[in-house]
């Protein structure tokens, strides 16, 4: 039997409810403790990949840290109903210039 992934998705009540209407799994949380305890919860669940929004993950940057160790799952900013702070885009650009070695943007 093949060994499939969930997807979910972390953060406020706007930032997120959308995702359900694509069959991810939401997790609607308020602080940056809840959140620590929703992401350990469901990193152990048989979740591949984590979105979390960008406005919480500020609040619990040891966490998304430890999980970036990880392969998986794979913790992913994106950006709240509020825009965007610009941090998953720089782990992106960080993690690209470690793997190629070179700064692209």
């Amino acid at each position: 039997m093949k060994l499939m992934y969930k997807i979910a998705v972390i953060g406020d009540k706007d930032s997120v409810l959308a995702f359900k209407i694509l069959g991810v799994d939401v997790f609607i949380t308020l602080d940056a403790q809840e959140a620590r305890k929703t992401i350990d919860r469901i990193a152990k669940e048989n979740y591949g990949i984590i979105f979390v929004t960008e406005q919480l993950a500020k609040d619990i940057p040891e966490t998304i840290k430890r999980y970036n160790s990880e392969i998986i799952p794979a913790v992913i900013l994106i950006p709240s109903n509020k825009g965007s702070l610009n941090i998953g885009l720089t782990n992106i650009d960080k993690n690209v210039e470690k793997a190629i070695g070179s700064k692209i943007m």
